[in-house]
């Protein structure tokens, strides 16, 4: 059951935030903050070989889940930052 909860709740906030970003030039600037420091801690777990307990559940992220996770964000942070940062917004 808790893990249907937080399936439901990722994807409600995975759309949320795909509309505030495809809307706001602000909101992707703020993802590309929120990406890169969640692409750093990732890592960090990562190399600490440390393994994060999921709350609520019995499952345990290994620390290759965490590595993973790193570079997607890694990419998604890539991504905000170029439509956030670099690329001109249109008139």
């Amino acid at each position: 059951m808790i893990i249907a909860l937080y399936a439901g709740a990722a994807i409600i906030m995975a759309g949320g935030s795909l509309y505030f970003a495809w809307r706001d030039v602000g909101f992707r600037k703020f993802l590309a903050g929120a990406f890169f420091v969640s692409s750093g801690i990732l890592f960090y777990l990562y190399l600490a070989d440390v393994s994060v307990p999921l709350l609520g559940t019995d499952f345990v992220a290994s620390p290759q889940v965490s590595g993973g996770r790193a570079i997607v964000h890694l990419i998604l942070f890539l991504v905000c930052f170029y439509f956030g940062f670099l690329k001109p917004p249109k008139a």
